[in-house]
């Protein structure tokens, strides 16, 4: 009987225990989340964004705190009694304590087993900027903020965003309905747009046609290309039309970029085809699976088999290609670094309570997009685009830009979107914007960008 019931503790504990800690009616992994302060949460500057207070109170003696919660809710989640978000859960091992290197380290220096604070990439005066630029407009939207030449983010904004405090409180019935309503709210403020919004990227996909065209050796920015007032999609009575914005039928490349041509790039991608096109689309990160920030991303898509009406329609950014914000910020930042896309985190460092640096960022390369040379060519394009004042024009600042509005600051599609890095000659910070349906207010997507900008080169 003895060696009977020494067996099933063995089982229960090695076997059982996972199941066990996970039965919602087991409060002590509960208990033991709350029972010791968690780490900091940190802007890139040192300011905590999330940290424990005592609740002077069992069982949960300690409840998590979020300064200006919903600025900084898309970056730092929230940790409660119903689960974890953001960087409360990718980093959780080490803000708890529970990481392998804080533990050991932590109890060598004091013998307590304590969390590690998590020092991020974010900018107070650039996330400040974006997420109040995109509260301005009065629209949902996201904007994010990147340095090309390591990948730091410098900016993630989501609007609406829900405040990370009204879900940290230990009553399980007012718990379970503010998380109802925040759910269940016509806005979505919970939904981390920057990340895992999803739009047709209409002209901003230029880019990446641009780019496909550059790399197949066809064409130059002096290349003289087709752009007639409408183009006729290949077997449908569909039509491309070109609207009042390209006055020329015979344009050389770089002016059918600046004036964003839609029947010279529909006809681009005819003649490139559309594995030429995905090629260089996933050569900027479209289609791409398992990118973690640390936080989980949505991958931007190019469609696969595709007929030929449906490539031209690609080659615009129109028919099922979908990108997100955050791979907006990269289209810029590959172009600005040379054609190098650097991998984008958000973690800068974690260290101990002490101040010792336990984990530091190691910025490397995530993708070649295109040759330097070609990244120069394309740079170059993108700053003809905002040299006649245009969208996110800056005084005294070179803007390489591409939206997808026209000059009127008229929305093309559903949604309107701009990619831009500054300065031009010396990049510093490239991003990524949507508003969401803005209707007579799509021309704010460039004050949202420059606003982001000039906080990124105050």
């Amino acid at each position: 009987m003895l060696f009977v019931l020494l067996a099933h503790v063995t089982l229960l504990q090695a076997f059982g225990s996972h199941t066990l800690n996970a039965d919602q009616r087991n409060e002590r992994p509960l208990i033991a989340r709350f029972e010791r302060p968690r780490g900091d949460i940190l802007t890139y500057e040192g300011t905590p964004v999330a940290s424990s207070r005592p609740t002077g109170e069992g069982p949960y003696l300690y409840r998590r705190v979020y300064r200006h919660g919903r600025l900084y809710a898309p970056v730092t989640g929230h940790v409660s009694l119903a689960g974890s978000t953001g960087i409360e859960r990718a980093q959780d091992a080490v803000l708890s304590g529970r990481d392998a290197k804080v533990r050991v380290q932590s109890l060598v220096r004091d013998g307590v087993v304590e969390g590690a604070d998590v020092r991020l990439t974010i900018s107070e005066r650039v996330q400040w900027a974006a997420y109040q630029s995109l509260r301005a407009t009065g629209v949902p939207g996201a904007a994010v903020a990147i340095s090309p030449a390591t990948g730091a983010i410098l900016a993630l904004a989501s609007y609406p965003a829900y405040d990370p405090n009204a879900l940290t409180t230990f009553d399980r019935d007012r718990l379970a309905e503010t998380a109802e309503g925040i759910r269940h709210a016509p806005a979505r403020p919970m939904v981390n747009r920057a990340l895992h919004g999803l739009y047709p990227p209409g002209s901003t996909f230029k880019l990446v046609t641009t780019a496909a065209a550059l790399s197949s050796g066809e064409y130059a920015p002096s290349t003289v290309v087709e752009a007639p007032a409408r183009l006729r999609l290949p077997g449908t009575p569909m039509y491309v039309d070109n609207g009042e914005r390209c006055a020329q039928e015979r344009p050389t490349l770089t002016y059918a970029f600046m004036a964003s041509c839609d029947t010279a790039f529909a006809g681009i991608g005819l003649q490139l085809g559309q594995d030429l096109l995905r090629d260089q689309a996933e050569a900027f990160g479209f289609n791409a699976t398992g990118l973690t920030i640390p936080l989980g991303t949505t991958p931007s898509v190019f469609p696969v088999g595709m007929d030929r009406a449906r490539t031209a329609l690609s080659a615009i950014g129109r028919h099922d290609d979908r990108v997100t914000p955050l791979m907006l910020a990269m289209l810029s930042a590959a172009v600005a670094n040379n054609g190098v896309l650097m991998r984008p985190y958000l973690v800068e460092e974690e260290r101990l309570a002490d101040g010792s640096v336990i984990g530091r960022a190691d910025p490397a390369p995530y993708r070649t997009a295109l040759s330097p040379v070609l990244a120069r060519y394309l740079a170059a394009m993108m700053t003809t685009v905002t040299h006649a004042g245009g969208p996110a024009s800056i005084p005294g600042v070179e803007v390489a830009a591409k939206s997808d509005t026209s000059e009127k600051g008229i929305v093309t599609g559903d949604h309107a979107l701009m990619t831009a890095f500054a300065p031009a000659d010396a990049p510093e910070v490239a991003v990524g914007v949507v508003l969401e349906n803005p209707g007579h207010r799509a021309g704010a997507v460039a004050d949202v960008a420059r606003a982001v900008i000039e906080a990124a080169l105050a």
